[in-house]
């Protein structure tokens, strides 16, 4: 069993611009667009970290990136590409913690966790999340933005 850590954050953009505001592979209006080349999900860019933390390939710096110049900007096809590079590997669990202010996210959790296990076919017993505003402490607890820590379990099939 190896364990992967990611983070990820992104700044919002602008109220009157209109990219949409995705996390988790849901999309939410209740906040502007977040400041990224991509859709600046930080919940999958957090899992894909965590995944490159457990395999080496850069996924987010690398992969992505030229995904991206080549217009592709949704970040599940990211996840995608990352997940292949797992291999043999096996996803048991993936745990999300996400500071921010705004917007408030507790609603949202269960159509996250179950994006994200759909995305890796997992079970959305597999995902945990949890939310906070960092009691105002930070950039994403004063509602500049939001970050995303993950934490990725993974068991190696032996050959």
């Amino acid at each position: 069993m190896r364990v992967g850590l990611g983070q990820d954050s992104h700044r919002f953009l602008n109220e009157s611009l209109e990219k949409k505001f995705i996390i988790g592979g849901v999309v939410i209006a209740d906040a502007p667009g977040l400041d990224a080349d991509s859709d600046g999900d930080v919940v999958l860019h957090a899992i894909c970290n965590a995944i490159t933390s457990l395999t080496g390939v850069p996924i987010l710096g690398g992969i992505a990136q030229e995904m991206c110049k080549s217009g592709i900007t949704d970040s599940a096809e990211y996840l995608k590409e990352a997940v292949k590079t797992l291999r043999d590997g096996h996803i048991t669990h993936v745990a999300l913690s996400v500071e921010a202010k705004r917007p408030r996210l507790e609603k949202y959790i269960p159509a996250i966790r179950a994006s994200v296990a759909k995305l890796l076919g997992l079970e959305v017993s597999q995902i945990g999340m949890t939310c906070t505003s960092g009691d105002g402490l930070t950039d994403f607890g004063r509602g500049e933005g939001l970050q995303c820590f993950c934490i990725v379990s993974l068991v190696d099939v032996e050959k």
